[in-house]
This record gives C-alpha cells, structure tokens and sequence, in this order.
C-alpha cells in the first residue's frame, strides 16, 4: 500500500478499479489532479495499474485489494482508508457483476454474489463514507447505474434489478443531500466495451453488437456530470433517446424490446 498522500489533492475511491470502467475512472480521476485508492479483488492488476498512474499522473495511488462479495469487505476498506488518516473525497462506487440467462437456470449462487456487489456493498460503502463527508461539508459519490436501471431486462433480470436498485438509491439520498455540500450522481451508461460481458458469457448477444461505448468515454462523461452535481447521467445520444421513447411506450412493449436486444443473434 503507497503512502504519503499530498495535502491538498482530493482523494477518489474507485472500486472495481482494475479494468473496464473502474480503470477508465482512474485514469480520468487521476489525469485531474486526484490522489486514489483503487479497490478490487484482483491484486496484481490493481499494482500494476497503480504503477501507471504514478508514472504517468504522479498521483499517490493506495492499493486496496477486496473482494465486494464477501461480509465485512466495506467495512475493512474504510478500516484501511481511516489508518491511512484518509479523507475520501469522491467515492465512486463501480464495481459490478453480470449474470446474464433465463432466471430459471442461472446459478442463484452467482446472483447472491451480484446482488452483494452491485446493491449491497454499493450501500454500505456509502454508509460508511457518507458521515465524514457530512462532517467536512463536501464531498461526491457516484454510483454506477446503467441504463437496465429505468426498465426490466429479460435475460438480466437480476442484474437489471440491482441496477434498478441503485438508481431509486441514488436520487433518493441525492435530496435528502440537497443543501448539504454532498452531491450523489448515478451514471447510466448502456453497453460498453469491457470484460464484464465476456465474463458473463454473452458473446453474440444484439445489444453489444450495435452502438457499444468506449470505457474511456463513459468514465469522462460521468466524471463531468459528478463535478456539474447532476444527480443522473446517461452518455450516449442514443441511449438517452431510447430512454426517453420508453416513457411514451407501454411497459410491455419495452420489457418485449429489452428482451429482443438481450437475445443472441442467430
């Protein structure tokens, strides 16, 4: 773990932080003069990446190895934060799994694990953050929605639901916020390039076949949209206009194109 955090720099905790959109924050965060504490459960790529962006940035980088899934991770991290007499700043909560297939056949163990990293770590990590951010007057969190957050996905059931979960979080403590000096933003991109779609084995499926995001770009947008203080952010033109057509559309009508969209191609 590196020490020796620069008085005066703000300090950003990104989770899922080695690969992705978690890597793409931490280069954004970092190239805007932040000093970072990267969390994931995959060490060696976290070290790696630290290493980058020391030499490329000359941010101070703490490395923060955790696995989201497990009890008491949250509560360790901000352990870890606290010893290193830590003031978080930015805390971005974008760590995320996919459990992508037919809910009668997908492994509820797998989906537990999901729902402990996209809502429940997601929350308690801001539990934990929030009151020393209230104490100093200041602060910004940011949580990684995506666009499954406004409809029910068909072959994402779950993962869409949590997503679902985030957003109605999100806007929710955003007010009762309000005034404060705290800003919370959820950010909602639709597909983007990463490893979170192979991992889940969807490979060949419509939705990532068209109009697929750059990681690097919907970390900018959602970094842009946290220093604004919007409380939700969609980047794309075309996500947003699909989003804003669905008001318009009977529920059926968009839970049937969601699953059209999360079918695999023939």
């Amino acid at each position: 773990m590196s020490k020796g955090h620069r008085i005066g720099r703000p300090v950003a905790l990104i989770t899922g932080a080695s690969s992705g959109i978690g890597a793409a924050f931490s280069d954004v965060f970092a190239e805007h003069g932040h000093d970072l504490v990267v969390v994931s459960r995959d060490e060696r790529r976290l070290n790696e990446l630290a290493t980058r962006l020391r030499e490329t940035y000359g941010s101070t980088v703490h490395v923060v190895p955790a696995d989201l899934s497990r009890d008491g991770s949250p509560a360790r991290i901000h352990d870890e934060v606290s010893a290193l007499s830590l003031a978080i700043d930015v805390l971005v909560n974008n760590a995320g799994i996919i459990v992508y297939g037919q809910f009668s056949s997908t492994p509820f163990a797998d989906e537990l694990q999901m729902i402990r990293v996209n809502l429940v770590a997601l929350t308690e990590l801001t539990k934990l953050f929030l009151p020393e951010m209230l104490s100093r007057g200041r602060g910004s969190i940011l949580n990684l929605g995506s666009t499954g957050s406004f409809a029910p996905s068909p072959l994402n059931a779950v993962y869409s639901a949590t997503k679902a979960y985030v957003l109605s979080f999100s806007e929710a403590i955003a007010e009762e916020l309000d005034g404060t000096g705290i800003t919370v933003t959820a950010l909602c991109p639709g597909a983007t390039r990463s490893e979170l779609q192979s991992r889940a084995g969807m490979e060949g499926v419509r939705l990532l076949q068209r109009g697929v995001m750059d990681a690097r770009d919907v970390a900018e947008a959602g970094y842009r949209a946290l220093m604004a203080g919007r409380r939700v952010e969609v980047p794309g033109w075309s996500d947003r206009l699909q989003i804003t057509l669905s008001r318009f559309l009977p529920r059926k009508t968009v839970v049937k194109y969601a699953h059209r969209m999360l079918k695999k191609a023939a």
